[in-house]
């Protein structure tokens, strides 16, 4: 009972710290660090090896890289689908998309002001964005159907050794498992039919053309609804999977979905209201199959795989070779909590009317299981519950489900923990 209280009240002070969100001035310092643009050389060594196993990957084996081979792109020879296959596990997938229309409905009633704000902040972003966040920005979008952008948040020495394995075809069965289970918003773009910002009437939006992953100079744009982001659900769905596998770099990753979500915004084809959406989406439904024995015992399969193999590629223990590098690893860096917190909000306005006391569903707890294996289920429902972001915010309106996804924070309930 005292190791409860204790850190129930070191929670208490790490949420009442987070109370104020960060202004956006202050973010663009530490979004420019995850960038190509960065100033440690291993780690823009990092990016850049990322960047080319992607193209390489797009490319396959045609003579020159062009822009249509972008419609086939996706894991071949990375990941083992026929092991999934074989399993025959059924991912649910409609009764999980209907699941996340459910959740996400507070956005029919946000006020015509609130959206008119995520106007103004996605033009923000957009047009102030430097040329490395623009960078970043493409190689995410272009390289949805595959995972490597999740090696910069393993930091320079396990991110290399990822790349590695991954290219090789050693993570075969989380590579095919992560990807199989982004639950698709397409339903969800048909049923709230929110236009992309790019497309209102009056816009500023600035669409970045590629001169870096393909290097045609060709507008980076979308097509089909707004609300929620496909990109950001895949992106949020990919970190947090490889998250809990990979409990060492748990906060990074969950960095890493969130800077996905950035990106989007970046490019100036989803709203903050669109990626916000994505993340309750992503933790719900991630949540959901962690809780599924029978996904669960496919999940063990490919994290014991995952992680052999890349102890085999560092050379060295799991442990240490996911240990932060300093400077040279800006996702371990301190200042990523005010990051992560801008994004639950977006800066967006907080409503003044009443809070409503904060229910943590039944199982959500498991997303807490793997970097706090210390703590019962009870425990980390109540760290849960003690760092949750203030209510008011656009997109928490409701109770239950509607009202926790949005204030969920991973981030600070975990390092409150350690």
């Amino acid at each position: 009972m005292r190791f409860s209280r204790t850190l129930i009240a070191g929670a208490l002070l790490a949420a009442h710290a987070a109370v104020a969100a960060p202004a956006l001035t202050s973010i663009t310092p530490i979004v420019d660090s995850t960038t190509p643009a960065a100033d440690s050389a291993p780690f823009v060594a990092l990016e850049s090896t990322m960047l080319h196993t992607l193209r390489q990957a797009i490319q396959g084996d045609a003579p020159s890289l062009a822009r249509d081979q972008l419609e086939k792109a996706g894991q071949t020879r990375q990941a083992d689908a026929n092991w999934l296959k074989a399993s025959g596990y059924d991912f649910g997938t409609q009764a999980n998309q209907q699941a996340g229309i459910a959740l996400l409905e507070p956005f029919n009633r946000l006020p015509a002001a609130t959206k008119a704000e995520s106007l103004e902040t996605v033009t923000i972003i957009n047009r102030d964005a430097t040329q490395g966040e623009r960078h970043q920005a493409l190689a995410d979008a272009e390289g949805i159907g595959y995972l490597y952008f999740l090696a910069d948040a393993m930091g320079p020495r396990l991110g290399q050794a990822f790349l590695t394995a991954y290219d090789k075809g050693e993570l075969g069965k989380a590579a095919a498992l992560i990807k199989a289970s982004e639950v698709s918003t397409g339903a969800a773009k048909k049923h709230f039919n929110y236009s992309r910002p790019f497309l209102q009437t009056g816009n500023t939006i600035h669409l970045v053309p590629d001169d870096v992953v393909i290097g045609d100079d060709h507008p980076y744009t979308a097509d089909g609804g707004a609300f929620p982001s496909g990109h950001t659900n895949t992106g949020y769905t990919d970190a947090l999977l490889m998250a809990e596998m990979l409990p060492e770099r748990f906060v990074e990753l969950v960095d890493r979905g969130a800077r996905y979500g950035f990106s989007r915004v970046v490019l100036g084809v989803h709203y903050p209201l669109d990626v916000m959406g994505s993340r309750m989406v992503a933790q719900r439904n991630v949540a959901h199959y962690l809780n599924d024995p029978a996904y669960r015992t496919l999940f063990e399969q490919a994290k014991a795989e995952l992680r052999g193999a890349l102890e085999k590629e560092c050379g060295m223990s799991l442990a240490r070779c996911a240990q932060p590098q300093g400077h040279d690893d800006p996702y371990a860096a301190p200042a990523m909590r005010s990051f992560y917190r801008f994004t639950m909000t977006y800066d967006l306005p907080k409503t003044a009317a009443a809070a409503t006391p904060l229910v943590v569903p039944a199982g959500a707890e498991v997303l807490l299981e793997a970097p706090l294996p210390q703590l019962s289920a009870n425990q980390r429902r109540q760290l849960m519950s003690h760092t949750a972001l203030a209510d008011g915010y656009p997109l928490s309106g409701g109770e239950g489900e509607q009202n926790f996804w949005q204030r969920l924070n991973l981030h600070d309930a975990v390092l409150a923990a350690q």
